[in-house]
């Protein structure tokens, strides 16, 4: 679908105007110059002895490879390729069927960029096979290791090949379709071809000509391809006009793929009135959504990085009624996408558990841990489905991998639960699982489990003097500077929880306070204790020295609230809590926050939990009311020292 004309032209004097400081004296800088070395390979004559002013190998981002009089691509000076030999060889594939067919052929049998180079050199490749041979080098690589990918890499850039087919791809730029142009750039980039290089920015130069005439599926791909670019003059223009393409293209659109892909082109640098103009249309197309287009609906918005709730609670419906049957991945993205733009639908979520709970025996463990960790993430908290998997995991504890008790026991700590009715049995079966473990354990993963078990209450005799041993603990706290002081306070809660958690506490604990410091509390709590409690004055910002914080504390006597002994005073610890103390949806308290009431418990303390999301939309006779049944039984009279 075309622009309109006016925005047709205003797109051309746009990039027009923006790149008139490059373009004169085309192809001046760029022409290949006389090379001295040649080299024989497969017949063809070959040149290399100049190919990184063609490209570059990129070991860092700043790195190129420059010769001298090379002049940067963003200077005045970077011009396009001459390209007078090459107007009669654009049909040489029409004239040639059979002997590009072939050429395919041999193509799909390449295993490697350097079986690619090797193939090219025994043809003059027009624009479209020249194209096919780019991107049929990078799908070589996506299914190699790391290390193997490095190698092969390696040797692309040291094939004599490789620079005449940069040269190529110069020099056929302008005669390319505009997809050929989109894949051959995607391509380079992905093979990590410096970005500098004059191949690269000619074909941005050549991008910016052709926008547009860019389709849907050329626009994705050159929206798949600009975030991973650093900054340049190119660069910026084409996002800039790809921009406008997209804003003057939107009325015009019909069809949902479309919209989606052109949401994803503008990316999250897009303008605010263009993504909310992009909301827009899609919101009066919403009645065309097929069940696909509402799953693609969430990654699209996180590709823009705008949360359109109504949107999202459109997809979201469709997706609860159709859920059977979506594959893994749709639904991991599905939770990604809500994850990164802090959307929290607590019917979605609960769908998405409930179909992985009924067809649990389906799915892999390692799908089960990507959906766990996901709602860790998300602080939903999946009781139907923990609770089944716990019973999995104790019927099939020699199974369950190192990974995977980790996972495990990070998702249930972090959301403090236990199974119904086995929690000692499946702490004991947790504990000793991760303590056969300890011989091929790292030190860190050692630390993280052991904290995990705390958090539940559990203390491992084992691993707790494994983890105190001297040459642990400086390994711990040898590494960098922000990793020691986090694996510090995680080692200091374990202290914590091996002095508060025994089965046998002292009756009476002492509690040592710091001086109190102004800590931002929350002025309506205080307002409504001071009703609630008469005229004390409530202590804000309690430090203990165990570095527990308590936003308000009161001592109560003579009258005796919920859990005190009688003839005793009672400390009240009321705590201010955000909504992610607690899981999703709930005032369940998550981990932390449930170790540090079991903690304040055990030093004397009555702890009363205030989430202040649901407080702050109280009247205020509700939030006294609130504060009063949280402390006091019915009808008894309060004092207040």
């Amino acid at each position: 679908m075309c622009a309109p004309r006016s925005g047709r032209r205003l797109l051309t004097l746009f990039l027009e105007g923006f790149s008139a400081g490059l373009q004169s004296n085309i192809g001046a800088s760029l022409r290949p110059r006389p090379l001295a070395l040649h080299h024989k390979v497969f017949g063809a004559h070959l040149t290399y002895g100049a190919t990184s002013r063609f490209y570059s190998v990129k070991p860092t981002h700043d790195q190129d490879v420059k010769e001298p009089g090379w002049t940067e691509p963003d200077s005045d000076a970077a011009k396009l390729p001459a390209v007078a030999s090459v107007s009669a060889e654009a049909d040489v594939q029409q004239r040639h069927p059979a002997h590009f067919a072939k050429f395919c052929a041999q193509l799909q049998q390449c295993r490697s960029p350097s079986d690619v180079l090797d193939l090219s050199v025994k043809y003059t490749l027009p624009a479209r096979e020249l194209s096919n041979c780019f991107s049929h080098m990078w799908q070589t690589t996506k299914k190699m290791t790391e290390e193997q990918r490095h190698y092969e890499k390696s040797l692309m850039f040291e094939h004599p090949a490789f620079g005449t087919l940069c040269e190529r791809a110069m020099q056929l730029a302008r005669h390319m379709s505009c997809l050929d142009v989109a894949y051959c750039l995607l391509a380079l980039v992905k093979l990590d071809v410096s970005q500098r290089s004059r191949v690269v920015q000619t074909l941005l130069r050549v991008a910016q000509e052709k926008l547009n005439r860019f389709d849907e599926k050329a626009l994705s791909l050159l929206a798949s391809c600009l975030p991973e670019m650093d900054s340049c003059k190119n660069v910026d223009a084409l996002k800039t006009g790809l921009q406008l393409l997209v804003e003057s293209r939107t009325p015009q659109i019909k069809s949902v793929i479309t919209l989606q892909t052109l949401m994803r082109c503008v990316g999250k640098d897009a303008p605010l009135s263009l993504k909310r103009k992009l909301e827009h249309k899609a919101l009066t197309m919403a009645q065309q959504f097929s069940l696909p287009n509402a799953q693609y609906m969430f990654t699209t918005l996180a590709c823009m990085d705008f949360m359109s709730v109504a949107l999202l609670d459109i997809c979201s419906t469709m997706i609860i009624e159709n859920i059977t049957g979506i594959p893994f991945w749709r639904l991991v993205s599905v939770l990604q996408a809500s994850r990164d733009l802090h959307y929290r639908n607590v019917a979605l979520f609960s769908a998405i558990a409930e179909y992985v709970t009924s067809t649990l025996d389906m799915w892999q463990m390692k799908q089960v841990m990507h959906f766990l960790s996901l709602f860790e993430e998300l602080t939903f908290l999946p009781t139907g489905l923990m609770d089944v998997l716990a019973k999995k995991v104790m019927a099939e504890t020699p199974s369950v991998t190192q990974k995977e008790l980790l996972t495990i026991l990070r998702v249930y700590s972090s959301l403090n639960y236990m199974p119904k009715g086995c929690r000692q049995e499946f702490l004991d079966c947790l504990s000793s699982s991760f303590e056969g473990y300890h011989p091929k354990m790292s030190d860190v993963d050692l630390l993280r489990g052991a904290f995990a078990l705390c958090l539940l209450g559990h203390l491992s005799p084992a691993s707790l003097d494994r983890l105190m041993q001297n040459d642990v603990q400086e390994g711990l706290l040898s590494t960098d500077p922000y990793i020691s002081e986090r694996h510090k306070q995680l080692l200091h809660y374990i202290s914590l929880c091996q002095e508060l958690d025994r089965p046998d506490p002292p009756h009476h604990l002492s509690v040592s306070r710091r001086p109190p410091l102004d800590l931002p509390s929350n002025p309506s709590v205080h307002r409504a204790l001071q009703e609630a409690l008469g005229e004390a004055d409530c202590q804000q910002g309690v430090i203990l020295e165990n570095e527990y914080d308590i936003d308000f504390e009161v001592t109560l006597t003579d009258a005796q609230p919920q859990g005190a002994e009688e003839g005793r005073c009672q400390r009240v610890a009321v705590l201010c809590l955000p909504p992610y103390a607690f899981c999703l949806g709930t005032q369940h308290p998550r981990g932390r926050l449930a170790m540090k009431v079991r903690h304040l418990t055990a030093l004397g303390y009555l702890v009363v939990m205030v989430p202040e999301a649901s407080f702050e939309k109280m009247p205020q006779q509700e939030r006294v009311q609130f504060l009063r049944s949280q402390i006091f039984p019915a009808g008894q009279p309060v004092s207040v020292e």
